[in-house]
């Protein structure tokens, strides 16, 4: 209960202290744990009935309804109060962000951020072209109790050109259409405001779409080790040596930059594959044994040199480049298998916290919604940073002995629904019946 409190009360003095502001901080962090509470998805209806019944909020829909269709709660002030919370985020000296977008399917036709975005890991037997919502997200990856996680940190709406220049209604928040941004300049925009923030240098880890020129050009890289890439790369991408080969008399003209060309990252993998060597990394919870060799090469795609891992498997391989030379090769690979949390961070989202059941329309009902699902997750991890122990794992799994997010949150569950938390964050209105929570605790899975 103390951790919650702990939590919970700088989030709560960053509104005012009007009449106003003293109902919004209570209807803020009991909403919030509403989310956390794993009872139901997170529409928002269902946040309202949770708030009446296990809360005992004397609140009426429409005042709620309201609330969270706000364009005046401070999400800023809130996320950097909740970014200071964070215990030890750097790992190794660095900030370590995941970076990734995520398509949020939705079957209204005027939900802001709305269109039909192609899917590339729909299956056989959907669209590839849903009705959804395209999210850019900036997640911290960070090592809780002995396993990586993702915390997530900022997110934008990705909106096309096309539904921009024709003034969709789904690209339209306060009655103005939104100026186009691509993802490139969304990413570059939110990774700067975090290292401008923590003041520490940051590690970029990405899939291969993100990870290239088109990230960092827009990176201000005359900060001094400020940003670094770590990504898959393309199979395709030409290799060049470091040293440029000066045969004969000196010529005209500025100096080569890029040595002898080496061939395509794939032509290059099965003929370093002899020369690789073992290498004992955690990777997904687990000390493992792996097979890699290391080379540091020109891109002219970067602009710089890099740093390219070839993991090889029985009968394929993984390529991997970073900027960052000062990284191992135990870190490139673990640190790029870390990359996979903020997947899981999307299935958190969108099916344990209910994101993608929700139907809201308006532009501000949908920002506050996800805003509220996002830092809920955040929540979650932060306070299983502070447990003193790791939690049990409820459900067990042959080969994963770790913790699993659902068994926080029925820990902060019991905390928030016990009846000295009220101490703590006091709401008008009657305790909620001790035998229904108990009973819900132990339906919920």
């Amino acid at each position: 209960m103390f951790i919650l409190r702990d939590l919970l009360l700088p989030l709560q003095a960053v509104f005012s202290n009007t009449a106003q502001g003293q109902k919004r901080k209570a209807w803020f962090v009991y909403t919030l744990l509403a989310v956390v509470v794993p009872f139901t998805s997170s529409i928002t209806s269902n946040l309202l009935r949770a708030l009446q019944t296990l809360f005992g909020l004397k609140l009426k829909s429409q005042r709620f309804y309201a609330f969270m269709a706000s364009p005046t709660l401070p999400w800023k002030k809130l996320w950097h109060a909740m970014w200071g919370m964070i215990p030890s985020p750097a790992e190794e000296e660095r900030l370590m962000l995941a970076l990734d977008d995520s398509m949020n399917p939705k079957s209204g036709k005027k939900i802001f951020g709305c269109a039909h975005f192609y899917d590339h890991a729909a299956k056989v037997n959907q669209s590839s072209y849903p009705w959804s919502q395209c999210i850019l997200v900036v997640g911290l990856l960070k090592k809780i109790k002995s396993r990586w996680a993702c915390l997530p940190l900022d997110f934008r709406f990705y909106m096309m050109k096309k539904d921009i220049d024709a003034e969709s209604a789904t690209a339209t928040r306060r009655g103005q259409v939104l100026l186009f941004e691509d993802k490139m300049a969304q990413a570059a925009t939110m990774i700067t405001d975090i290292q401008n923030y923590f003041k520490q240098p940051v590690l970029i880890v990405t899939d291969s779409w993100f990870g290239n020129n088109g990230l960092w050009s827009r990176l201000d890289r005359e900060t001094d080790g400020a940003f670094h890439l770590l990504s898959r790369m393309r199979t395709n991408i030409t290799l060049y040596d470091v040293v440029p080969v000066c045969a004969g008399t000196p010529k005209a003209g500025r100096p080569r930059k890029y040595g002898q060309r080496l061939g395509s990252v794939d032509t290059c993998a099965p003929k370093l594959k002899e020369k690789a060597r073992n290498y004992l990394v955690f990777l997904y919870g687990k000390k493992k044994e792996v097979q890699a060799y290391s080379q540091t090469v020109m891109l002219k795609t970067m602009k710089c040199r890099v740093r390219v891992v070839w993991v090889y498997r029985k009968t394929r391989y993984v390529a991997l480049m970073t900027t960052d030379m000062e990284l191992s090769v135990e870190q490139i690979i673990e640190y790029y298998g870390a990359r996979w949390k903020i997947e899981s961070g999307f299935k958190e989202i969108k099916q344990d916290i209910g994101s993608s059941k929700s139907q809201v329309r308006n532009s501000e009902s949908v920002l506050n919604h996800l805003n509220f699902c996002m830092m809920a997750t955040t929540l979650t991890w932060i306070y299983a940073d502070r447990l003193e122990n790791a939690p049990d794992r409820r459900h067990k799994i042959r080969g994963r002995a770790g913790f699993a997010f659902s068994d926080v949150r029925r820990i902060i569950a019991e905390a928030a629904l016990s009846s000295d938390f009220y101490s703590v964050c006091p709401v008008p209105g009657q305790n909620p019946q001790k035998s229904l929570v108990r009973t819900l605790l132990h339906m919920v899975a």
